[in-house]
């Protein structure tokens, strides 16, 4: 259990020590960030229909 406490004692001084991004600069990174999620999100659903278009049609064309 001391093991623990002093894991945590030792976390939370680090935390302290942290120099956290000032507001100007964490809103526009936190709009690249989710901008570039949904890009990523978007091509893969688009890619993921094309792949199950092409699986289907070759079904269709080989009787399966």
């Amino acid at each position: 259990m001391n093991k623990a406490l002093k894991y945590c004692k030792e976390v939370a001084r680090e935390g302290k020590r942290v120099r956290w991004p000032k507001r100007e600069t964490l809103f526009p990174t936190i709009a690249v960030v989710i901008a570039i999620t949904l890009f990523a999100c978007l091509f893969i659903v688009l890619e993921d229909l094309t792949a199950n278009s092409i699986i289907n049609q070759l079904k269709a064309a080989f009787g399966g």
